[in-house]
């Protein structure tokens, strides 16, 4: 298919808040505050020139054009329109078995699509692929993923070193950790480019599942993230955290759950009539109010889950409160019974 099936909708000037996750927008404000962030974004923008990547995949990958990879192309270039990207990033195919998809450079961001991806996905599910890559391009996500990947093989050399090995681990942690969060935002811009919900849960169940999906269901999918997240007592909770702590992105189960979470808060319906932010407001947008937002979902979220190790922490908290009245008042009774008994004491004694 190189033809959309159907009339998308459009949105015209749309600023990337409007599918950013507050715990992407967070996430970076937390990474730059690192401290010596900064100097090493300087380095390395300075060493890993953009023409070292794009020569690279010019060289063992398929650009994606007019006569190569049409499908794709016209793919591309209907998520192009749908976002009002001002520019159009290079897109190259790579012969690799394992599905994946990637957006990095430092300057002059570019996508590049697997071979595996190809062969998993169907056109619709490679529309939300194709527009997922295309929301980190827009969010400048593409930087920081350029980092992660060479700091990660950074890490692994010099891991001897004693001060410094640690210090980049650290940032390599925090780096991971923001690079989860820019998957879910990925997922909603993939999922506006698309306008198919159903397509954007295949792409999930796929990339957990494999290409069997006639042998999946949509609601047992989702259900597994209900269930991963009541699952388990306090042991569970830590698991979890062990388990997400090397992964670049989210579990494919609980993505497609983050993003039916954003569908039923009704965001995405309301970008749908047309109410989103623009980006020629971005510039008026403070960032204690991001960080307002992010604690605003942060807390929803917290609030809401059912992960054993929340919950005992919610509890906790919940119960510090009537424990201190609790506490406050034994001790208040204690007192009291003691200096009655001090009281009875005196008292038989200025009687004897």
């Amino acid at each position: 298919m190189t033809s959309p099936d159907r009339v998308r909708r459009e949105f015209p000037g749309i600023s990337t808040r409007a599918w950013e996750h507050p715990a992407d927008r967070t996430a970076l404000v937390a990474l730059r505050s690192l401290s010596g962030f900064d100097v090493l974004l300087r380095t390395l923008s300075g060493l890993l020139a953009e023409r070292q990547h794009r020569l690279l995949y010019l060289a063992s990958a398929v650009r994606v054009d007019e006569r190569q990879f049409k499908n794709i192309h016209q793919l591309r270039a209907d998520a192009v329109r749908i976002l009002d990207a001002k520019t159009t990033p290079e897109l190259f195919v790579l012969q690799d078995p394992t599905a994946n998809a990637f957006t990095i450079g430092m300057d002059r961001p570019f996508i590049v699509l697997t071979t595996g991806l190809l062969d998993l996905l169907d056109p619709e599910e490679l529309r939300f692929a194709v527009g997922h890559e295309l929301g980190h391009a827009l969010s400048g996500h593409a930087v920081y993923r350029t980092m992660l990947m060479h700091l990660m093989n950074l890490a692994a050399g010099i891991g001897w070193v004693p001060v410094g090995g640690w210090a980049l681990r650290a940032i390599v942690a925090a780096l991971m950790e923001w690079s989860r969060k820019s998957e879910l935002s990925g997922d909603r811009a993939g999922l506006l480019c698309g306008q198919d919900v159903d397509a954007s849960v295949r792409v999930h169940m796929k990339l957990a599942g494999g290409s069997r999906v006639d042998q999946m269901s949509h609601a047992a999918f989702l259900a597994q993230a209900d269930d991963y997240d009541r699952t388990g007592d306090l042991r569970d909770g830590v698991l979890k955290l062990l388990n997400l702590e090397l992964q670049t992105h989210p579990f494919s189960v609980l993505r497609a759950a983050e993003l039916r979470r954003w569908i039923t808060s009704g965001d995405y319906d309301r970008i749908l009539s047309g109410q989103y932010p623009l980006r020629e407001h971005d510039r008026n947008v403070k960032i204690s109010d991001q960080v307002k937002e992010a604690a605003r979902a942060y807390r929803q979220n917290f609030d809401q889950s059912e992960d054993p190790l929340i919950r005992t922490v919610r509890n906790l908290g919940r119960d510090v409160g009537s424990a201190v009245g609790t506490v406050g008042q034994e001790v208040g009774e204690t007192v009291s019974k003691i200096g009655k008994r001090f009281s009875e004491w005196r008292d038989g004694e200025t009687k004897n």
